[in-house]
């Protein structure tokens, strides 16, 4: 697994804003819109490309465009969605998919309640939209789940990670292929899985739930 912390001024500036606890709503989702923008650009730095002939006012030249089949970008619901805007923004072409995963109180298994997504994902490269890499249970049987379906590769954006969720990806998901691009890598989780320092629970300050 490849781990890549995007270091840049405009990151550091924003993520800040966003770990201030007054920040409200409005400017939160705004700023994580800009902050995955920014991330996004790194991600899709090698991203598959194809030739393709146009014509300009001029002449005709050959440009260079998003290898078809697109790439499918994929929140994890909820709190995914608060990226997916910032995410289209950069790769206008690819196409959506939606997946939701929540923990059974009870087995405490990772389980699917809801997914919109192809069939078959033969020769997709797949963007996973996550704000938290907390403890990784979520986003490890979301790359299961996205291989099973024949992903041929899987790119991971998240605002934030703490070591144990990284760790937990690298245990549970030796061999496999996966990209993970974050804002900064944070000191630990505490005992109520909350990243340290973190900036709370992002599904809440995205949509004005938060305290």
């Amino acid at each position: 697994m490849r781990v890549q912390v995007v270091e840049h001024p405009l990151v550091a500036h924003k993520l800040t804003v966003l770990r201030k606890k007054e920040t409200p709503s409005i400017t939160f989702r705004q700023l994580t819109e800009e902050l995955v923008m920014l991330l996004a650009y790194e991600a899709t730095r090698d991203v598959a490309m194809e030739d393709v002939d146009i014509q300009t006012p001029v002449t005709s030249t050959t440009g260079r465009r998003l290898a078809r089949p697109t790439p499918l970008v994929v929140p994890i619901l909820r709190a995914g969605l608060g990226m997916l805007e910032g995410m289209v923004r950069m790769a206008p072409t690819a196409e959506v998919g939606f997946l939701g995963m929540a923990r059974n109180e009870e087995t405490l298994d990772i389980v699917t309640y809801a997914e919109r997504l192809p069939a078959d994902l033969t020769g997709r490269h797949v963007f996973v939209l996550d704000p938290m890499l907390a403890t990784g249970g979520t986003l490890v049987e979301s790359i299961r789940f996205l291989y099973e379906r024949n992903a041929s590769r899987v790119t991971c954006i998240c605002l934030l990670a703490a070591p144990e969720g990284i760790e937990r990806l690298e245990r549970e998901l030796e061999g496999v292929e996966v990209d993970l691009f974050v804002a900064a890598i944070d000191e630990r989780l505490d005992e109520n899985a909350y990243i340290v320092p973190g900036l709370g629970d992002a599904g809440d300050r995205l949509y004005g739930l938060a305290e």
